[in-house]
């Protein structure tokens, strides 16, 4: 039986990517897109399924009840998968607010307003509320301790996991108290084709391409379990299908690197796909910033939950993921250069505290 999905989020770079999986492979589906295209959200990540009868695109905020209710009711929804979030930390420690707003406040909305509607409808057993979450909501591990399960404590250490660790709870507390069918997915760090140029994977690519510093924080061995963004999508798929409601299932990619060394990697890739960078060999680029306030020194998920219950296992390796992604962006400057903007370019001189990207290969 096909599916009606809400997808909150649907135009950042989760959301986009599960939005082109779900459209490919559930084509039969209707897949409506809540969007509030805040400075991470582009309309234009969902260009190749516009055109689409089973589409539909709005912008609106997910604190927004009457926008909920009204899609909620019109689209008949049965299914929601919520990406909508505030998600960089550095900007969470910038200005928190508006992470408690859209992650606390604005989950509790799509909640509520999802509960009403399931019990109007004499709350169907096969509706769904799938909460997309983060392992930063389990705190920061040591070189040698086990990896997080579904079972480990949380300790958010920053405004962003705080928040999404609040929402859920939230999200927990409306299965056990109403009964409604939530599903919670912690998942390790995306990486993939559409992420937003704050985020380190494609800060790196966009600016070895241009000729500017490549930032890494403190002594650059902070660790962090990385997963290709459509291995991500893939096994939401099979938790939407076949995961159980009230259950948690921790979601990561096997891969473990630490972040110099990851820096280092996509150096030595975009030294070879990209033969007219401005500065060769790219490393040179690299240069070290003061850490972040409160960093986390590792992440690292064990996913046996959902391989033992659900059959899903990770199938890209970090060096084909990261060959993938540095190939997108090199063939999809026209996608990316807009996005330097002069709000990103205050952010990026505020948080690093080294000279903000310009298109020349002048410092500013």
């Amino acid at each position: 039986m096909s599916r009606r999905l809400l997808v909150t989020g649907g135009a950042g770079f989760i959301g986009a990517n599960f939005v082109h999986h779900w459209c490919q492979v559930y084509p039969d589906d209707r897949v409506v897109v809540l969007d509030a295209l805040t400075y991470a959200g582009n309309r234009l990540n969902l260009a190749a399924v516009e055109g689409r009868e089973n589409f539909r695109f709005v912008q609106g905020d997910i604190c927004d009840r009457t926008i909920i209710d009204n899609l909620l009711s019109t689209e008949n929804i049965d299914t929601i998968a919520h990406f909508a979030a505030e998600s960089h930390v550095d900007r969470s420690i910038l200005g928190p607010a508006a992470f408690v707003q859209t992650n606390v406040v604005g989950t509790f909305t799509l909640l509520e307003a999802f509960r009403q509607y399931w019990e109007a409808k004499a709350q169907p057993s096969d509706y769904r509320f799938l909460h997309v979450s983060t392992d930063e909501v389990y705190g920061s591990l040591g070189p040698d301790d086990a990896a997080f399960s579904e079972t480990t404590p949380y300790a958010p250490n920053s405004p962003y996991s705080a928040s999404k660790a609040g929402s859920d709870h939230l999200v927990r507390a409306y299965y056990h108290t109403y009964k409604l069918p939530t599903i919670i997915t912690n998942c390790s760090n995306n990486y993939g084709p559409y992420q937003f140029p704050e985020k380190l994977i494609p800060l790196m690519c966009i600016n070895t391409l241009i000729g500017k510093p490549l930032p890494v924080y403190g002594d650059g061995k902070n660790v962090r379990d990385w997963l290709y963004v459509v291995d991500h999508c893939r096994a939401l798929d099979v938790v939407i299908n076949h995961g159980q409601p009230g259950e948690t299932y921790n979601i990561g990619g096997n891969n473990e690197v630490e972040n110099l060394n990851l820096v280092q990697l996509l150096c030595e890739m975009m030294d070879e796909l990209a033969p007219d960078l401005p500065i060769r060999p790219a490393k040179d680029l690299i240069t070290f910033v003061k850490d972040r306030q409160g960093h986390d020194r590792r992440y690292a998920i064990n996913a046996n939950k959902i391989k033992t219950q659900l059959g899903w296992t990770p199938s890209v390796t970090i060096a084909e993921g990261l060959r993938l992604t540095v190939e997108w962006y090199l063939n999809h400057r026209d996608w990316w250069e807009p996005l330097l903007s002069a709000e990103y370019q205050a952010y990026y001189r505020k948080n690093y505290l080294i000279p903000t990207i310009s298109l020349d290969n002048d410092y500013p």
